[in-house]
């Protein structure tokens, strides 16, 4: 991984003004896990084909967001029982660059993302007001929410040449919840890569470099999967195959 800044230079640069077009607000979302051992090799296949996001100059921005649920867990709940319609609600700031979103992720049915954001000044400890209005219309409910986990990671932002279709490609992920937080985990040594596309595409330049190597889509949510990992009395019946997938991934790393 010494390399990577390197290899990354050679990207062609996005700015933030110019993938207004490709947000993909509704879209469809195929998830992948790897090993970091693989990153070079996938990284010189995606070479022609993608612009890399470049902000001020850097390329792969940290990311910081912390997840609100029910006092239950009622959003970890649904997505370990499976339900088909299901939300995360989080807030989400770009590390160093002033911006921060409360965003409202909802799985709408036939695999399709529904994301809607709203811009902040900052992550608060609790939803109020303005804020607490907008997760009830975008979320369709008026449960009560508090901070459970934070996240913390690295993101490389990807925008094809040519098709509408995004990728995003996730490093060094570390997990700690909300109330006690010198409670930490981390999962380094693998890649979380998120393709959006308006619609799913098997031409997909990314896709066709994941099945060159047998890499199958992986749903893994980094919500349940780093809750799992600090609180590990929770069910997980649903989540055993993730976390076998992981284990076997990480020590390629």
């Amino acid at each position: 991984m010494s390399d990577l800044p390197s290899q990354l230079e050679r990207f062609a640069p996005i700015t933030l003004a110019e993938m207004d077009g490709v947000k993909l607000q509704d879209r469809m979302d195929t998830k992948y896990v790897f090993g970091e051992a693989l990153l070079t090799a996938v990284l010189e296949d995606m070479l022609p084909h993608y612009r890399l996001l470049e902000v001020d100059g850097v390329r792969g921005s940290h990311y910081r967001s912390l997840y609100f649920d029910t006092p239950g867990l009622r959003d970890y709940h649904d997505h370990h029982n499976g339900r088909t319609l299901r939300r995360k609600i989080r807030f989400r700031e770009y590390v160093g660059s002033g911006l921060c979103y409360l965003e409202v992720k909802r799985k709408t049915g036939a695999g399709r993302t529904d994301k809607h954001r709203l811009k902040v000044a900052g992550i608060p400890e609790a939803l109020a007001g303005e804020q607490a209005a907008f997760v009830a219309t975008a979320s369709r409910s008026t449960e009560p929410l508090v901070p459970v986990m934070w996240n913390r990671f690295i993101r490389l932002t990807f925008v094809h040449r040519e098709r509408a279709e995004r990728l995003t490609l996730d490093l060094g992920l570390r997990f700690s919840l909300f109330h006690e937080p010198a409670r930490e985990a981390a999962l380094g040594g693998i890649v979380v890569a998120e393709l959006k596309q308006g619609r799913a595409d098997r031409g997909s330049h990314f896709a066709q470099a994941m099945r060159a190597r047998g890499i199958r889509p992986a749903g893994m949510s980094k919500y349940c999967i780093g809750l799992l990992h600090l609180l590990p009395s929770l069910k997980y019946n649903r989540f055993k195959e993730v976390l076998r997938h992981l284990e076997r991934v990480r020590p390629a790393a």
